[in-house]
């Protein structure tokens, strides 16, 4: 028996036109070279319409793919809900990607259009030749390409097309961990019960009475989904730009009283230290989400006793758009000693509700909630990825892979307690977390290897007081190079091979590195071999 309910899909058009509607003076600043750019949502809906008309003109189709290279700006923002609504698909690009890598996802997602600040132009330079399905690049700054567009298309709403829920709005390519990035495909539903999800009570809890300040960039997953559900709700937002370093993050708060913010561990660890020598206040801040790495729990402690913010653990990853887990602590359970309560406040939360999560051992048997036993994370849900675009294993490959009896697979280890909190405790795959980014060891291992003095390399994390981890290379040279082959010589060859980040932060030189029985680099062995090493800060 069917319901007698209205079959309205879920897409983003009605959150772009009900912010206009119910909130047209609401602001949205964004910190631009020169100061502060502020305008309404009003103006905001407005150049979105201006935009939809300028894609027309383009030749851009439905289902077409236009890229994004940009900061967190107000013109990043239009792009987030004028590409979306308009019936293409936003492909953000992540700008810290190492040439090679930006030219393969550029391609391998056929963007038609891509949309750049003119500060990252260059980035395009170094791969034009590379990326020929490009047909058009436009710059955004105040007086080019882009303005002229808007300036010149119809000041007349544009027809929104009726689209369908299942439509894709968006991509965003993982990071290229084992081999080439492999790109999500989010569907309008998705993006908006994940808005949904980010605005209910036990999650970001967001609201129009939120001063939404956006520091997860706009090209990784979806800024968070922040965006649109602030959106959603008529937030007043808080652009970034490009200056993410504690005294302009401190500056930014205490100017516009935000209220809500979000971003990886090492912001947080920074912006502490700043405010130990530096009075600043940011006492309007009622919750900072932090994900991407492990927060060290003294943090999550040190905030709340000295500016009364409540930090929130969040977990998720590009597949899961991102938000899968949040720290919410029941009821039951705030009259737990403060020791215990803080404790359980840095953990990784838990599921959101529409995320299903389970651990699972190697034969995929389902593992006990018990806190202590640890398996692979899986989870599964509406925001979940089914598969990926135009997957480079190939689909039968990449199910099997990724996939176990309609569960995604993460990659992660991770434990649960009989209340539900999660805990990751590892990867997989032997990845290094920088500062909320993966590093592929095996990738950089390969890198390094291609040196014609060398024989073996391998790379495994070392903590790191800021970055929570940094690579550390342990290099084999052949034996005609040994004691000749330089650390600097190493880095010096990664240069143009690697995102910078990615180059390690020492090279240990050893005759052989450690091998299992069957010949494989033994890389716990290597830990221990190194557990002594420090790097500074």
């Amino acid at each position: 028996m069917q319901g007698l309910m209205m079959n309205t899909p879920l897409t983003l058009t009605p959150f772009l036109e009900r912010s206009a509607r119910l909130f047209p003076q609401k602001e949205i600043a964004s910190r631009v070279e020169t100061g502060m750019h502020r305008y309404t949502y009003a103006d905001f809906h407005g150049r979105v319409h201006r935009l939809a008309w300028a894609l027309e003109r383009m030749g851009i189709k439905r289902g077409d793919r236009v890229g994004s290279l940009c900061w967190n700006s107000y013109r990043h923002l239009e792009l987030y809900f004028g590409v979306t609504c308009f019936g293409a698909v936003l492909h953000t690009l992540n700008l810290r990607l190492a040439p090679d890598q930006l030219a393969y996802i550029i391609n391998h997602a056929g963007d038609r259009v891509i949309l750049v600040d003119a500060s990252l132009t260059h980035l395009l330079d170094q791969v034009r030749n590379e990326i020929r399905g490009v047909e058009k690049i436009v710059v955004l700054d105040d007086s080019g390409e882009y303005e002229e567009m808007l300036a010149s298309a119809p000041a007349t709403p544009y027809a929104w097309p009726e689209l369908a829920e299942t439509a894709a709005a968006a991509t965003c390519y993982t990071s290229g961990t084992t081999g080439h990035p492999k790109g999500v495909l989010y569907t309008h539903r998705a993006l908006v019960l994940h808005s949904y999800a980010l605005a209910m009570a036990d999650t970001f809890a967001l609201s129009e009475r939120d001063t939404v300040l956006q520091l997860v960039p706009m090209f990784h997953a979806n800024g968070w989904g922040i965006p649109f559900a602030a959106v959603m709700v008529g937030s007043k937002i808080v652009l970034c730009g490009r200056h993410l370093q504690p005294p302009d993050i401190a500056e930014i708060i205490q100017n516009e009283r935000a209220t809500f913010t979000a971003g990886v561990p090492t912001l947080w660890m920074g912006l502490y230290g700043y405010l130990e020598h530096e009075k600043r206040d940011i006492s309007s801040l009622r919750t900072i989400v932090c994900a991407g790495s492990a927060l060290p729990r003294q943090f999550v402690e040190q905030y709340d006793r000295k500016y009364g913010i409540r930090f929130m653990l969040a977990w998720g990853m590009t597949e899961t758009t991102p938000i899968a887990t949040v720290v919410c602590m029941k009821s039951h359970l705030e009259s737990l000693p403060p020791k215990e309560r803080y404790d359980l406040r840095a953990r990784h939360g838990l599921p959101v509700a529409g995320v299903d999560i389970r651990i699972v051992d190697e034969s995929g048997t389902e593992l006990p909630w018990d806190g202590t036993t640890m398996g692979e994370l899986q989870v599964r849900g509406p925001w979940i990825t089914c598969g990926y675009y135009n997957d480079p294993r190939g689909d039968e490959r990449g199910l099997r892979e990724s996939f176990l009896e309609g569960w995604f697979r993460t990659g992660d280890v991770a434990t649960i307690d009989p209340e539900g909190y999660i805990q990751i405790m590892d990867r997989t795959k032997d990845l290094v977390k920088s500062g909320g980014e993966w590093i592929s060891s095996v990738d950089l291992e390969n890198a390094i290897m291609a040196h014609p003095k060398v024989m073996e390399a391998a790379v495994i994390a070392v903590p790191h007081p800021k970055w929570q981890e940094r690579p550390v290379a342990a290099v084999a040279p052949l034996p005609q190079f040994r004691g000749e082959l330089t650390k600097q010589e190493i880095l010096d060859f990664l240069k143009d091979r690697v995102a910078k980040w990615w180059l390690p932060d020492d090279v240990i030189f050893m005759e052989a590195v450690p091998k299992t029985s069957v010949g494989k680099f033994n890389k716990r062995a290597l830990r221990e071999q190194l557990k002594d090493l420090s790097l500074p800060g």
